[in-house]
C-alpha cells in the first residue's frame, strides 16, 4: 500500500512514524512549504503545493497512491477541499485526521473569521496578542491598537501599524506565556481554535490573568470520514 499523508502537523508526523517501516506500506508525506524550516517527518517527503484538485488527481494516479490521509492543520481549507475532490474523482480512499478543538472556557468570545475577530478585539482592549499565524494579518492593519504578533516565519505586509513581532515556535510553557502577557501588558488574546497541547499554555495563562480570548472557529471540513487519532487512521488503513 502506498499512502499519501498531507501533513505539516504533529499528528501527521506521528502517523508517518507509525507507517514507516510497516511491511508492505510506503508513506509519502506532503508539506505545503509555507514554513521555512519545517519539522520533517520520517520517510519520503515532498514539499510544495499540487496546483489544485485536477493536478492532485493526476499526481495520485501517476504515483499509484492507494490511500490519502488529510492530516493538515484544521484551518488548511484549500488543500483539504482539493484532496476531497481529487480523491473522489479518482476513487482513492481518503480519511481526515483532525485533532479535537479546544473546550470553550469562561471569558471566551467565539467568532466565525478573522474580520469578526478584529471587531470583537476592538471592543475588549487596546493591547492585542495575535496568535493566528502570519497569514491574514492584513485584516488588522487598519487600526491604531497595539499588537504583539507571534508566528514562525516573518509575515508579509500589510501589517498592523503598531506591533511587536515575535518569531517563535511551540510548544510553550505556562510560565513563559504568563511572563509574556505580563511583560507586554496584553489585555486581549486572539487565536484560532487549532486544538492540541502544543499551544494550549496561552489559554491557561489568559484564564489565570483574566484576559479575554477571541477564538476563531474552525472551517467546516469536507464531507469525508473524520477521525481524531493516529490509531483510528491505522485501523482504517488496515481495512483497506
Amino acid at each position: 500500500m502506498r499512502v499519501l499523508v498531507l501533513g505539516g502537523t504533529a499528528e501527521a508526523r506521528a502517523l508517518a512514524a507509525a507507517l514507516h517501516g510497516r511491511a508492505g506500506t510506503t508513506v509519502v508525506s506532503s508539506l505545503a512549504g509555507r514554513v521555512r524550516d519545517p519539522k520533517l517527518p520520517v520517510g519520503e517527503v515532498r514539499v510544495g503545493g499540487f496546483g489544485g484538485p485536477v493536478k492532485l488527481a493526476e499526481w495520485l494516479v501517476a504515483e499509484r497512491v492507494d490511500a490519502v490521509v488529510d492530516a493538515t492543520h484544521p484551518f488548511a481549507e484549500r488543500i483539504s477541499a482539493s484532496a476531497a475532490t481529487a480523491s473522489r474523482e479518482r476513487g482513492v480512499p481518503l480519511i481526515m485526521l483532525r485533532r479535537p478543538g479546544w473546550t470553550p472556557r469562561p471569558g471566551w468570545h467565539p467568532v466565525p473569521d478573522l474580520a469578526a475577530a478584529n471587531r470583537a478585539a476592538a471592543d475588549l482592549g487596546e493591547r492585542i496578542f495575535l496568535t493566528t499565524g502570519r497569514q491574514g494579518l492584513a485584516v488588522f492593519a487598519d487600526t491604531d491598537r497595539w499588537f504583539l504578533v507571534r508566528c514562525v516565519d516573518p509575515p508579509d505586509p500589510p501589517l498592523p501599524k503598531r506591533m511587536h513581532l515575535l518569531l517563535d515556535r511551540g510548544p510553550y510553557t505556562l510560565e513563559g506565556e504568563l511572563a509574556l502577557l505580563r511583560e507586554h501588558r496584553v489585555d486581549v488574546l486572539v487565536t484560532k481554535d487549532s486544538g492540541g497541547p502544543l499551544t494550549v499554555a496561552k489559554l491557561d495563562a489568559a484564564e489565570a490573568l483574566g484576559v479575554p480570548v477571541v477564538v476563531v472557529a474552525r472551517p467546516a471540513p469536507p464531507d469525508v470520514p473524520l477521525v481524531a487519532t493516529v490509531d483510528e487512521v491505522l485501523a482504517w488503513l488496515d481495512q483497506r
